[in-house]
């Protein structure tokens, strides 16, 4: 079998491939994988076992119409992981979001019906649900996004799924709570709260920190993906949830705790402009339908994430984002920001 996975050198995507070349998905064993990635800023051709036999990277854009029709021909299944994710930043430009997540997805569909792929997932975000006061979000609630991220990949959603009744292209999608890992981008709440903590800075906190989010392993995350894509139905939505919600307050706490921090080393700052105060998913369908349980506990894959960055210094020391700080000079890694230098973290 032949396996194309965009997005396939961020931080899920890679987590994907590499279970898929250790064989760790029934059903897709031996299988030879594609990549295809733009490599931006948030993904790392790190990521990926470079020599691997089994394993074909390709650098280049899912909005691409002519590299799609290269590169998709010939593919029994498609994993779509390639999208813009960052909130802060789609406030800020928007324009990339749509292009990426909504044309991207629309030019990757039309390819896979053209090339007659088999199979395709879609992979998508609790965030398209909005905001939810209490209860959990079934896959028949609104799609109520609040942001320009969140906008973004409903639309795509709605995309993707008017391929299966327009065209029959056999393809699911998922909404999954907030991940965690190693290999996360430092962009993101926890590896930036750890790194920040490592490097002996202190971490922000946005708001009174009162927003709630639900985590999910980025391990189980995936293992859901590769359930999805060997038996979940076509045109169907599975909700893909964790095992524990969290106020970004007492996720701070837990992380100081594993530093052997203390308050003293949080500092507060203005919530951002759009703020979803809740997500949490009702993943009863998953489960009954394909087996689906997170395995891994929070605070067993917390401590992992913690030794995992702190053991791996020269990889997120690397892989920061190129904002500029108050001062105007361009920074590049962890080491080079400056003391009480504040980039608004992604909290989903």
């Amino acid at each position: 079998m032949r396996i194309l996975v965009t997005g396939g050198a961020g931080f899920i995507g890679s987590h994907f491939t590499r279970c898929l070349l250790e064989g760790r998905y029934l059903g897709f064993e031996g299988s030879a994988v594609t990549v295809l990635d733009k490599l931006t800023y948030a993904s790392d051709r790190r990521n990926l076992p470079a020599t691997h036999p089994r394993l074909t990277f390709i650098r280049g854009d899912v909005a691409d119409v002519s590299l799609l029709r290269e590169v998709v021909p010939g593919h029994d299944v498609v994993v779509h992981f390639a999208a813009e994710s960052h909130v802060d930043r789609s406030i800020d430009d928007p324009a990339p979001f749509f292009e990426s997540n909504v044309m991207g997805s629309h030019r990757l569909m039309a390819e896979c019906v053209r090339s007659g792929v088999s199979r395709v997932v879609h992979v998508s975000t609790d965030e398209v649900y909005g905001s939810i006061a209490e209860g959990s979000w079934d896959e028949r609630c609104l799609l109520e996004p609040n942001s320009p991220y969140a906008a973004s990949k409903a639309a795509s959603d709605c995309v993707v799924r008017s391929y299966w009744r327009t065209y029959d292209l056999d393809v699911s999608i998922t909404r999954c709570a907030n991940n965690y890992g190693p290999y996360q981008h430092v962009e993101k709440v926890i590896p930036r709260f750890v790194t920040s903590l490592l490097s002996g800075r202190d971490v922000t906190l946005h708001g009174d920190g009162s927003a709630v989010r639900e985590w999910l392993h980025v391990d189980d995350h995936c293992r859901a993906i590769a359930l999805v894509l060997a038996k979940g139905r076509a045109g169907e939505v599975y909700n893909i949830g964790g095992d524990i919600e969290l106020t970004n307050r007492d996720l701070a706490d837990r992380i100081l705790q594993l530093a052997g921090a203390g308050w003293d080393r949080v500092r507060h700052v203005a919530d951002r402009k759009v703020q979803d105060q809740r997500y949490s998913l009702d993943f009863r369908k998953i489960s009954e339908e394909l087996g689906y349980e997170p395995r891994i506990s929070f605070d067993d894959g917390l401590i992992e994430v913690f030794h995992w960055y702190r053991e791996n210094r020269e990889w997120w020391g690397t892989t920061c984002p190129e904002p500029r700080s108050a001062g105007g000079e361009l920074t590049r890694t962890v080491a080079d920001l400056p003391v009480g230098w504040d980039f608004p973290v992604q909290v989903g």
